[in-house]
């Protein structure tokens, strides 16, 4: 089945179908099949001139946890070029199986639903490192950054570096989100470069804490590609360079207004007030009628952030909307089980799929999800999210497609924190 076939079926026929096997041991690839990886990886780093910068690696083989940030799939090709001639094992969300994953699993794929606990996965981690003796690549940051800056990561980091007690090393790439974007998957031309530093060693470990160990990862992971490109002096003369850019910049800094934001070639507009923004060949915005609030890409993002905190302190933020809703139990693709309800505030989502003879109704605390997985055109599908149980994953569209799937994303993620933060309060 094609990923971009639309295939319904019942609640029911989803709930017999086989699950993907999360207690499959990784393994360790052939020499025929690594051989392949290597040869499907290296021309495209070629191809960006990338450059790696080895950082307190002397000495170091494996194994160890390589904790990678993630921005578009050159990541793992430039992850398998900088720990040549090692092979490793490596997370992947159960989507990247779809259609393959006998061979997935034979290069040394882990299959992992994103943004969920489950301790099959710390199992597999385990595996790999004391057993099979590999690297183990992580991307803590679970999908592409949206915005080519550094996504939230999760508190549990410093809990399993503790536990597996091996050596940790970051891959920070620069330059990734700006060759092919999130919102805009077109690749350009430029020149990346990466950071490989082993951050923490294994004698460290056991006098760390688990704090000192996430903030150690934390600063690692300090990275922004708008900044790079303007340092750098990197030309992106693609003529589309700012189409799409609606989708992650929704909200207009001059009127307020939401969804009302339009971009296409080199330029990004507010429908209801006509602001206009040019966005020149170092990625950086100029207004061209008033003054320009927010020449960097992330500072606009991040001004998005704050407007989300801030209706979410006032009470003000709640969503309820049509949507169409795709299962994906396993690798064989997704299963449209049709038009359903969706809910979210602040008792977290609420989704509902009524059928003729079954019913599906699955709830999310705010605390079970730190982030969220977010998609733009998916496959021809639209623009959606996903949140996962233990046994499926859901992929959901807003039959409303001018609704930023972006705000969902902020509105999890202040959710999360300002709960904890009320947790911690009342401990």
């Amino acid at each position: 089945m094609k990923i971009s076939d639309i295939v319904y079926k019942t609640i029911d026929e989803v709930n017999q179908m086989p699950r993907f096997d999360m207690l499959e041991k990784p393994r360790k690839a052939p020499w025929y099949l690594q051989l392949l990886a290597w040869v499907l990886s290296f021309p495209e780093t070629f191809a960006t001139r990338a450059k790696i910068k080895k950082i307190n690696m002397e000495g170091l083989t494996g194994p160890y946890l390589m904790l990678c940030n993630h921005n578009s799939f050159l990541d793992f090709k430039v992850a398998t070029r900088a720990v040549f001639p090692r092979s490793s094992n490596y997370i992947v969300a159960i989507d990247g199986f779809i259609n393959r994953e006998t061979l997935l699993r034979n290069v040394g794929g882990i299959g992992k639903r994103k943004f969920i606990s489950d301790t099959p996965i710390v199992r597999n981690i385990k595996y790999s490192l004391n057993e099979l003796g590999q690297i183990c690549q992580l991307y803590p940051e679970a999908r592409y950054s949206l915005v080519g800056t550094t996504a939230i990561l999760p508190d549990s980091l410093g809990k399993l570096v503790k536990l597996f007690k091996f050596p940790v090393v970051t891959l920070i790439s620069h330059g990734h989100h700006l060759r092919q974007p999130v919102w805009n998957l077109h690749k350009r031309r430029v020149r990346t470069k990466t950071e490989m530093t082993q951050i923490i060693n294994a004698d460290e470990i056991v006098n760390l804490s688990v704090d000192e160990i996430n903030k150690r990862i934390l600063d690692a992971f300090q990275y922004d590609d708008y900044k790079y490109q303007l340092e750098d002096k990197i030309k992106i003369k693609y003529k589309n360079r700012a189409k799409n850019l609606h989708k992650i910049l929704y909200k207009c800094p001059h009127c307020g207004m939401e969804f009302k934001i339009r971009s296409d070639g080199n330029k990004i507009w507010c429908e209801n007030c006509h602001d206009t923004h040019e966005m020149d060949v170092y990625g950086q915005l100029k207004n061209q009628d008033k003054e320009t609030i927010f020449p960097h890409i992330p500072d606009w993002y991040e001004w998005e952030r704050q407007m989300m905190k801030e209706e979410i302190l006032s009470g003000t933020y709640k969503v309820e909307m049509e949507v169409d809703v795709d299962s994906l139990p396993n690798s064989t693709g997704y299963y449209r089980l049709g038009r359903g309800i969706l809910k979210h505030g602040a008792h977290g989502f609420d989704l509902m799929v009524k059928q003729e003879k079954a019913t599906l109704h699955v709830k999310k605390q705010v605390t079970e999800n730190y982030s969220l997985h977010v998609e733009y055109d998916y496959f021809g599908r639209g623009d959606g999210i996903s949140f996962s149980t233990a046994k499926d994953t859901y992929y959901i569209y807003p039959v409303d497609q001018s609704y930023s799937v972006t705000k969902f994303h902020f509105a999890v993620e202040e959710l999360y924190k300002l709960a904890i933060e009320q947790r911690n309060q009342t401990t």
